[in-house]
């Protein structure tokens, strides 16, 4: 396994289309391993193919959520998804049309890294997609996981969640683009030798 290197906004794999995933072969574990290391070093809790280079669908995760009671008590009971998605479907609830708290929907992007942006997201999604042995599966998310698997998603559509922000928002984003110099094709950063908070 290795760690790979992560685009940064600006490169064309991140602001295209990916395309569908043919193959479940040996490449592709090796792809889906590396990816997995690569989320991990990072850290995040999603990483998708475009994001790496691969202009493929497909996306990896891992969540960890308090599972909690009936009444939202934190019961110390933890659940985590963990896995890769191929192929994916995305069925998402219609979003708010509040604007999103600072506090509690702001996001980050590894293809970003450093900054956070509010975002109004679905609250639930339904994700359908295969996994690494070829077998289909659906995930029920709501909260977090169901804001990960939209953020995923977006990747392989060719959007980063910078392109759906306020406009507010959108204008500060735009200024750390161009003081940072990203933007243009080529750049990435490489988790475990280029510190970034992402």
């Amino acid at each position: 396994m290795a760690v790979l290197p992560i685009r940064i906004s600006g490169d064309p794999v991140l602001h295209t289309p990916a395309s569908p995933v043919v193959a479940i072969d040996d490449e592709l574990r090796a792809l889906v391993a590396d990816m997995f290391e690569t989320m991990d070093a990072a850290p995040g809790v999603g990483l998708a193919g475009p994001q790496v280079g691969v202009p493929l669908r497909l996306f990896v995760f891992s969540y960890t959520e308090d599972t909690g009671d009936d009444e939202g008590e934190d019961t110390g009971s933890l659940r985590e998804y963990r896995g890769v998605a191929i192929n994916p479907e995305l069925y998402i609830s219609p979003t708010s049309v509040e604007p999103a708290d600072p506090d509690t929907e702001s996001e980050g992007c590894l293809s970003f890294p450093g900054e956070r942006f509010p975002l109004v997201r679905g609250a639930a999604a339904i994700l359908r997609a295969t996994d690494l042995d070829g077998r289909p599966y659906e995930i029920e998310a709501e909260g977090w996981l169901a804001r990960i698997f939209q953020h995923e998603f977006d990747h392989l559509d060719g959007l980063l969640y910078v392109d759906r922000i306020d406009p507010v928002y959108a204008k500060v984003a735009r200024k750390i683009e161009r003081k940072k110099g990203w933007g243009v094709p080529g750049l990435a950063w490489l988790p475990g030798v280029d510190e970034l908070d992402a």
